[in-house]
């Protein structure tokens, strides 16, 4: 069962932080780490884009980081 959408919007910044080295990670692949699909991916990667996440990439291609993600305590 897919998890809340403010959960896997934290589970998705979690998973593009540990790609090593900004490896381009593809929708695919963080769908299948949070159980939901490729397009549920495209509208989560957009929301973080539009919130701020500094995110690079574009659906078909992959996403990747590109500045380091600090969360407060």
């Amino acid at each position: 069962m897919p998890s809340p959408r403010n959960q896997r919007l934290f589970q998705i910044m979690q998973i593009l932080r540990s790609a090593p080295g900004g490896a381009l990670l593809s929708a695919h692949d963080i769908a299948t780490q949070t159980g939901v699909s490729d397009r549920t991916i495209y509208r989560d990667m957009a929301t973080l884009i539009d919130s701020g996440l500094p995110v690079a990439g574009t659906p078909g291609q992959g996403y990747h980081i590109t500045a380091a993600i600090t969360l407060p305590p």
